[in-house]
């Protein structure tokens, strides 16, 4: 049996784990290392006096067909008796005869994609529709210029050399300098000008101007379906009951089940190498280094502790140089606890408590440090202790871990948020119930600084033949869950043919056709 170490039991890890598992021939031994108690990564489901927190917001869809096939038979998707047809008047849902989510746990819920923008205290779609209410909300002037704009990018197209001409080539001036100029400032650090064009490709290449017009004909038309819709234009998508946890969580069975072995609180420190190959890994433990050997590695850990780990053989100085000179953001979440909220629903969507139907919200006022704020009871009524006469809401930082608000003790950040919050109209004070602070090391990986040499970086790793990188710290890439669960695929698919080059593994997610939007 050849023994695979897997660091990190997030996505791609669990992901990658299960693969090599499944067949039941017996020919590896698995064991998962993850740093944390918690299952799932970022994308693992904090509970708190009953209610339940997802980090980031998490939206189960993929126009990889194998990733959803997997998602599902995970977890059914529920039929179309269920708490949101009956009491929300939701959409058919994608498929018929699955679960009641008010009988089962184990279950998907088909949900209504709302995502929006709040900026001038007024609501804007994401990404900008062509309704009457976006004009009236930008008012005549501002929608002139924004037209003209535009137009000139249609015949005048910048150099993408910078996130910032990325946006405009797409939008037009006046729509980035609204929408994306200052909100991208606030969750990088770094003014767009000087961040890599990679990142929009990576996330928001699908969407534009012309996008938009096109998805307005196809749904207008009857014409819109999955293959012709961006990712970030999606109108439904599937989400655990409990959360995207409750998802990872019965992976990792799967995993314990087909005879994986997952250490929780195992962080590791050292990568010892020999030649070509990782011989070992050194784990701190409750205070004490526990080594462990294996014959295959794969990482989903930050490739800057990766590589700064290696020992045995001297890291080439210029590889050493890239990897301690890759960025990432830290983030910060407080969970608010309210009676009310005091925005009113004014869309046609029927919302239990004729709350607002957003699943997150877009901050745009500059004069607010907030990103986003999410409304977890429109996640999944589930996630809430009681849905029907209080809101949970999630208020999102990005910041630099030892920073001033990163200092801050929970009381104070918390307390910080929820005045920001009140500060947009969006709660009375009066009405908080309860709070909860998390924090997240290295949640994104940052596009700035040493990225533009990654390639350098990627050379050298891939001269370690046992070692695969995957997810997204492993690959320094800001992928979504499915992407980060393909590179997990195609590792496993070379180590069990045999396949020497890694181009595969990294190749994910570069083909730049659609990704979703995420701050």
């Amino acid at each position: 049996m050849k023994k695979v170490i897997i660091i990190g039991a997030g996505p791609a890890g669990l992901t990658a784990g299960y693969e090599l598992l499944k067949e039941k021939n017996n020919e590896y031994e698995v064991i998962i290392l993850e740093e944390t108690n918690e299952i799932g990564g970022i994308s693992r489901t904090v509970k708190y006096n009953g209610n339940r927190m997802d980090i980031g917001g998490h939206r189960f869809f993929s126009k990889d067909e194998n990733v959803m096939n997997f998602w599902k038979d995970l977890m059914p998707i529920q039929g179309k008796n269920s708490f949101d047809d009956e009491k929300l008047g939701r959409e058919k849902p994608l498929e018929e005869g699955g679960p009641d989510p008010e009988k089962d746990d184990h279950v998907m819920l088909v949900r209504n994609r709302v995502s929006r923008i709040y900026f001038l205290k007024k609501f804007f779609d994401y990404p900008i529709s062509l309704k009457l209410q976006t004009f009236t909300n930008m008012g005549l002037i501002r929608t002139i210029k924004a037209g003209f704009s535009y137009l000139k990018t249609i015949f005048v197209k910048k150099k993408e050399d910078s996130l910032e001409n990325f946006y405009i080539n797409r939008f037009g001036k006046v729509l980035y300098g609204m929408f994306f100029e200052k909100y991208t400032e606030k969750l990088w650090g770094r003014h767009p000008s000087n961040i890599s064009a990679d990142w929009g490709a990576q996330r928001v290449k699908g969407v534009s101007i012309s996008a938009v017009i096109k998805d307005f004909f196809n749904k207008l038309f009857g014409k819109k379906n999955k293959e012709n819709t961006d990712t970030s234009l999606i109108e439904q998508f599937w989400y655990p009951k409990f959360g995207p946890g409750q998802l990872w969580e019965t992976l990792a069975e799967e995993v314990e089940n087909e005879g994986g072995t997952i250490k929780k609180g195992y962080s590791v420190k050292k990568i010892n190498v020999k030649g070509n190959k990782i011989v070992s890994v050194e784990c701190e433990v409750n205070g004490k280094t526990e080594k462990i050997e294996g014959d295959i590695f794969i990482s989903s850990m930050p490739v800057k502790d990766l590589v700064t780990g290696i020992q045995g053989e001297t890291v080439p100085e210029d590889a050493l140089r890239i990897a301690k000179g890759l960025p990432y953001v830290d983030f910060q979440t407080v969970g608010v606890l309210v009676k009310k909220m005091k925005l009113e629903n004014k869309t046609k969507m029927k919302t239990l408590g004729n709350i607002v139907p957003d699943c997150w919200v877009y901050v745009q006022e500059p004069e607010v440090k907030m990103l986003r704020f999410q409304v977890f009871n429109n996640w999944s009524p589930y996630l809430v202790k009681d849905a029907e006469n209080t809101v949970w809401i999630g208020l999102e930082y990005t910041c630099s871990e030892g920073d001033e608000y990163w200092n801050m003790s929970d009381e104070d950040f918390s307390k910080f948020a929820i005045d920001e919050l009140a500060s947009m109209d969006i709660i009375d004070k009066e009405d908080v119930l309860d709070s909860h602070r998390e924090k997240v090391k290295k949640a994104y990986p940052a596009y700035f600084d040493t990225y533009s040499e990654i390639d350098k970086l990627i050379e050298y790793l891939d001269g370690y033949e046992n070692l695969y990188c995957i997810g997204r710290n492993g690959q320094h890439r800001y992928n979504n869950m499915d992407h980060s669960m393909v590179t997990a695929f195609e590792a496993v698919k070379n180590i069990k043919t045999g396949k020497k080059t890694k181009e595969n593994v990294w190749n994910v997610n570069t083909e730049k056709e659609y990704h979703e939007e995420k701050k």
